[in-house]
């Protein structure tokens, strides 16, 4: 039987939270934030997820899209839900959603409707200021200003993205700009809430508008020291064989052992979102010891060098991602050897794991 179990520390996914409220704390106390849970929580479960963060109080949740929000909302979850990346007009306003408006023409849509039901609907506008992607890049100033003088719509916040957080002198340039933006409409009496950092971004003290979006950073990836990286993934040895030297592994023969060899099967495969570009470059634990991935990484099937664990058994835990004794394994370490990022590894793995929840109580 495939088992594939991601086990999801909720203890550390609100330590991080904290660890990201207490730097705000000391660099712009009244800075809110916004909690991106879109992805299913980067494959850590929304539900379980918002349902932690809402019990601190967290000031809005992110989703990209309107279905998204409409499963947080059937759940139970009450706080202020942002969709950032949907046209959706009638359930906006039927399960009470924040939507960023993204052209002028989104928003005369939205307009219209909120006063044919009559209710003042809270609105974002997301600018373009450097993502090429989404966001209103003429005259921005001038859009806001028209958008603003709208029927029935409040615009609770303005925001941008950022593409090369990496690039300083790119962030730098984009900040400027944004504030820029920001001070021509505060002299004409518009002062909504501003936004533009992602985690990345939070390491820029002039990036802390007054809100801020962390994703990856609240599952435990980021430039802060602190971080408990929340998802451990784990399957089970499937079967061990002992091969002699020179036997070809999986697919293509790309890898032959080069001494008689205890060879692992794991029943986890690209499949499951353990992408076949770990082939021969990626490590698993087993016993607190590393085994490397060995051949090609099949479709449900992967196949481990167990000659340096000889003690390892037929059903034993094998570590994907997370620890075993003193070693660890974490979703940057297999976006390195996959050549991809820990984004990809987290929403990969965790959307296709069977998720099982650690929260001890404190």
């Amino acid at each position: 039987m495939r088992e594939l179990i991601a086990e999801i520390d909720l203890n550390g996914l609100v330590h991080n939270f904290l660890s990201i409220k207490s730097l705000l704390q000391k660099r712009n106390p009244s800075c809110k934030i916004i909690a991106i849970v879109k992805a299913d929580a980067y494959g850590h479960g929304a539900i379980e997820v918002s349902h932690a963060l809402e019990s601190f109080n967290v000031y809005a949740l992110g989703v990209a899209f309107f279905e998204e929000a409409v499963v947080l909302r059937k759940s139970g979850v009450k706080s202020k839900i942002i969709v950032l990346f949907d046209r959706e007009v009638d359930g906006i306003f039927k399960y009470s959603l924040v939507p960023v408006i993204f052209d002028f023409k989104q928003a005369e849509i939205l307009s219209k409707e909120a006063s044919r039901r009559g209710v003042l609907l809270p609105v974002h506008i997301k600018l373009e200021t450097g993502m090429g992607r989404l966001g209103i890049y003429d005259n921005p100033c001038e859009t806001i200003k028209r958008i603003a003088e709208m029927k029935n719509i409040y615009i609770e916040g303005i925001m941008t993205h950022l593409p090369k957080a990496e690039d300083k002198e790119w962030t730098h340039e984009q900040l400027r700009k944004f504030e820029a933006i920001k001070k021509s409409l505060h002299e004409v009496g518009i002062k909504p809430i501003f936004h533009v950092s992602n985690s990345q971004g939070l390491a820029y003290e002039n990036a802390l508008f007054d809100a801020v979006r962390p994703g990856l950073m609240l599952y435990g990836y980021g430039f802060l020291d602190n971080l408990v990286p929340c998802m451990s993934v784990k399957t089970r040895l499937l079967d061990i064989r002992r091969l002699p030297k020179g036997t070809p592994i999986s697919y293509g023969g790309t890898f032959v052992t080069k001494r008689d060899s205890l060879i692992g099967v794991v029943p986890v495969g690209y499949a499951d979102g353990y992408f076949r570009s770990l082939s021969n470059k990626a490590e698993v634990l087993v016993r607190g010891k590393r085994a490397p991935v060995v051949g090609i990484v099949c479709m449900d099937l992967t196949m481990i060098d167990l000659t340096d664990v000889a003690e390892a058994k037929i059903d034993d835990e094998v570590t994907l991602i997370g620890r075993s004794g003193n070693e660890q394994i974490t979703a940057s370490d297999l976006a390195q050897w996959a050549n991809t990022i820990p984004y990809e590894v987290l929403t990969s793995l965790g959307n296709r794991a069977k998720r099982i929840y650690k929260k001890e109580e404190t």
